[in-house]
């Protein structure tokens, strides 16, 4: 096969005469070039003249970031301090709650626990709050008293939140 496609060549490139041999010569050295600079060098000068432009803005990005991480770990530090008790607590919860839509039936202060009851609440939700009422005002949940209502996702509850102890 490969000898075969070698002669047809052969036969073909000694039928051209020389004005055509050079012709063909010339086309194949310009259409090589015109092929490494399509596929090679457009492509790669393109691009470096895209990173030119956008570097300065990515590397104020990375400063901007890096700087709100060091501003994060900080206020980090300084936040695990602040754990609020009784009627601080009591407030805070019962605040939180209210942002988050859900309105407590009672929130009241039960030695170092807050007690929260809610009718006909969102399950769903109570748990969102929860995780985000645990991770803010680092509490933990005592007691909880959980009934579901006939509505799927409705909930009579009864939970008692005190400040999580520290191990």
């Amino acid at each position: 096969m490969k000898a075969e496609i070698g002669q047809t060549l052969s036969e073909f490139w000694e039928a051209r005469t020389p004005r055509e041999k050079t012709l063909l010569l010339w086309g194949g050295v310009a259409l090589g070039i015109v092929l490494i600079y399509l596929v090679l060098w457009a492509p790669a000068y393109e691009g470096r003249e895209r990173l030119r432009q956008t570097l300065p803005t990515m590397q104020r990005q990375l400063a901007t970031m890096t700087a709100q991480a060091n501003e994060a770990r900080s206020l980090a530090g300084s936040a695990e301090g602040v754990t609020p008790t009784g009627g601080a607590l009591r407030d805070a919860l019962a605040k939180s709650l209210a942002d988050s839509g859900m309105q407590p039936t009672q929130v009241q202060v039960i030695g170092a626990a807050v007690q929260i009851q809610l009718k006909n609440a969102s399950f769903p939700n109570w748990t969102m709050w929860l995780d985000d009422a645990r991770k803010q005002f680092k509490v933990q949940v005592s007691e909880a008293h959980v009934t579901a209502l006939q509505p799927d996702g409705q909930v009579d509850l009864t939970a008692s939140l005190q400040p999580a102890t520290v191990k």
